[in-house]
């Protein structure tokens, strides 16, 4: 059974781990505003001198994602912790992909993903040599059934997936995210390759995580949790977040339906 630290708080395991892999939208902030309880543990962690990374699924480079922190208020210092799926993904395409010509399924607030190879994307699905999916498109983002239409006769393509998450919620609104995307073309018979959590070449690519203790901590059962679990992390779940209607008062269940292994939980991240 899960334990609940909401009264004994982050500091009462905290020295039992050497890193903290701890995720942004969610846990840090709600994609409005900055949580402070969860900025006093990153001051209580680095007093510790411990380690730890904002790893996040968000399908952009890492000095986007700093930007957009530093402009909620995030300083500096904390701001260089943060890395990114969008990050992982980059450096597989640019040696892997940088003179392909590729389809982009997502918003123009992703360009910057590609900005290096930009010469490459086609407005042809048929004619692209894969998909590059890092979001939905605008003007199709509550419409899961016209990415169905899309790939009905296209599967034999690959996707590259910069974000395995499903959905966000930005304050009170649900939104789907890339991985939903991604998900319909898996069960229409086509391969992804996903870049970020729970995938394991995320996290040692943003830190040294040879022979250390690691606590996981994030609100996402199907990417913070799993993620811990596939490479037998400690895990701690933000209770408040993405299953917050689904947890209630029984963490048990939700924990036995995604068929994960929960360590600890918080209802928000506080030390």
């Amino acid at each position: 059974m899960p334990k609940n630290l909401d009264e004994l708080g982050l500091k009462s395991i905290a020295n039992e781990y050497d890193i903290f892999f701890i995720d942004i939208w969610g846990v840090l902030h709600n994609g409005i505003n900055l949580y402070q309880s969860s900025i006093e543990v990153l001051n209580q962690i680095e007093k510790l001198n411990k380690k730890y990374v904002l790893l996040t699924n968000a399908p952009r480079p890492n000095k986007t994602v700093i930007e957009f922190l530093k402009r909620m208020g995030l300083d500096k210092n904390k701001c260089s912790k943060v890395y990114t799926s969008g990050e992982s993904a980059l450096k597989y395409l640019e040696n892997n992909y940088k003179e392909k010509k590729f389809y982009h399924i997502g918003p123009p607030r992703d360009f910057d993903l590609f900005k290096l190879f930009e010469k490459n994307r086609i407005n042809s699905l048929e004619k692209s040599d894969f998909i590059l999916c890092t979001g939905l498109f605008e003007d199709y983002e509550d419409d899961l059934d016209y990415y169905k239409n899309l790939f009905k006769n296209l599967i034999d393509k690959k996707m590259i997936c910069t974000n395995p998450d499903l959905v966000v919620d930005r304050g009170e609104s649900r939104e789907f995210c890339a991985g939903s995307v991604a998900k319909i073309f898996e069960d229409l018979g086509g391969t992804v390759e996903y870049f970020g959590k729970p995938h394991p070449p995320v996290y040692k690519q943003s830190i040294n995580i040879m022979n250390k203790k690691i606590l996981c901590i994030g609100d996402n059962l199907n990417t913070d949790i799993k993620g811990a679990n596939i490479q037998n992390f400690d895990s701690m779940l933000i209770s408040s977040g993405i299953h917050k209607n689904e947890i209630n008062k029984d963490i048990k269940n939700v924990q036995e339906k995604y068929r994960v292994k929960i360590d600890y939980y918080q209802s928000s991240l506080k030390w």
